[in-house]
């Protein structure tokens, strides 16, 4: 077996992977990234950069080449009913600075950031990390790798576990994490074709549940329909038009987009939904970002940019007086509390658009009516949609929300 050394040893190249490689990278750090796969998995998903994220994307000197790409400015995001009324507007041009979201492709916002990537950052694709080295006194202290059918240590003062949902290197540093999978999923269609969208991402509240629209580069349409987990399961190709039949009749508002919907049903991705949070962020020698740590329901647009976000705390701890092990301590405290604002803010945004209840969708509309009515409620909620800050509702919020009078309903917060 042979051996090599690095200052980080970043495993997977997703957006949490290129993202911490990029600011680690960005601080002169010898950084080694280490992906599992030879090339890339297209996927849907992925696609809105939140105003938070675009602010780091800037200071990395991401931004440009994704605007050079063609990324599309989206000013708000719309609730609406199914045949296309308001019920409630996340307005980003009431917030101080960066007052809007970007979409574009996964793979071009991958793509990005490994342009983004420093002289000091190597890349090796194809190698699979298979265990956690540790020192004399249990702490990780590298990892072991298998590539080209050989063997490699590769001893780093930091490893950062960036490899996904069923992150091997959650589990072998000892790191509890309990997914849990949601009743429903998702079905991604890519539209081509289709009428000029508004700068807007439209999420449509139906019987049936989510359906939401955003457009992307090039004229293209991003649908996702949420389905029931055997929905699509032996649709034979007869069977096809008639379901987007029943997708359109179920939401008047898409009617413009049947024929393209029609046409592009070959372009389908169906994608299982999970929400976790893991008990602990890092442990001494590795650190987590991403998915590898946490995971939420792409409602909120919140997964990618908790990821940069996680990368861009992690790098900015490191450095300086401190060692190692100190700043991972720092980033566990930084990051635990937000993390687990992101996901009940992500889980009570899901509930109440995909809950195809009786009682559920009433409850639901009822509380999306009452927070756009309230100038207050309605400012917090796109802040921390924003992710600019930890403004979570307290539980006299709900009730205003629910019905109860709010007095400071027509006052914008103080600490605006």
């Amino acid at each position: 077996m042979t051996a090599e050394s690095a200052d980080v040893v970043v495993c997977g190249a997703g957006v949490g992977g290129l993202a911490a490689a990029c600011a680690l990278g960005a601080r002169g750090l010898r950084v080694l990234l280490l992906e599992k796969r030879p090339k890339p998995v297209p996927v849907a998903k992925g696609e809105v950069l939140q105003p938070s994220s675009i602010q780091i994307l800037r200071e990395w000197g991401v931004l440009p080449r994704l605007e050079e790409r063609g990324a599309v400015p989206l000013d708000r995001l719309v609730i609406r009913e199914a045949d296309g009324r308001r019920v409630m507007v996340f307005d980003y041009a009431a917030l101080a600075g960066q007052r809007h979201l970007l979409s574009h492709d996964h793979g071009e916002i991958l793509g990005a950031l490994a342009d983004s990537l420093g002289d000091g950052v190597r890349w090796r694709r194809g190698a699979l990390v298979r265990d956690l080295l540790r020192d004399g006194s249990g702490r990780i202290c590298g990892v072991v790798v298998d590539e080209d059918g050989r063997g490699v240590e590769v001893r780093a003062p930091l490893v950062v576990a960036a490899d996904g949902l069923s992150s091997r290197l959650r589990r072998l540093a000892g790191i509890s994490a309990e997914p849990v999978e949601y009743p429903h999923r998702l079905a991604s269609f890519e539209l081509t074709g289709g009428p000029e969208l508004p700068a807007e991402v439209s999420s449509y509240l139906t019987d049936r549940g989510l359906r939401l629209l955003y457009p992307l580069p090039g004229g293209r349409i991003r649908l996702y329909v949420q389905v029931g987990a055997d929905e699509l399961r032996g649709v034979r190709k007869d069977d096809l038009a008639s379901w987007c039949d029943g997708v359109v009749a179920g939401t008047p508002a898409l009617k413009p987009l049947l024929g393209v919907l029609r046409d592009s049903f070959g372009t389908r991705q169906l994608l299982k939904l999970w929400r976790f949070t893991a008990d602990r962020m890092a442990v001494p020698g590795l650190a987590m970002v991403g998915e590898a740590a946490h995971a939420v329901h792409p409602m909120a647009a919140q997964g990618m940019n908790t990821a940069i976000a996680d990368a861009h705390t992690l790098a900015g701890l490191l450095g300086g007086q401190s060692t190692v092990d100190t700043a991972l301590d720092r980033y566990q405290r930084a990051r635990a509390g937000w993390v687990r604002h992101i996901d009940r803010m992500s889980h009570d945004a899901t509930r109440m658009i995909t809950d195809t209840s009786w009682a559920g969708r009433l409850i639901g509309r009822r509380m999306l009516r009452r927070t756009s009515r309230n100038a207050r409620l309605r400012f917090v909620a796109t802040y921390n949609m924003a992710g600019l800050g930890i403004r979570p509702f307290t539980v006299l919020d709900r009730m205003h929300q629910l019905g109860l009078p709010d007095p400071r309903a027509g006052r914008i917060p103080a600490w605006t």
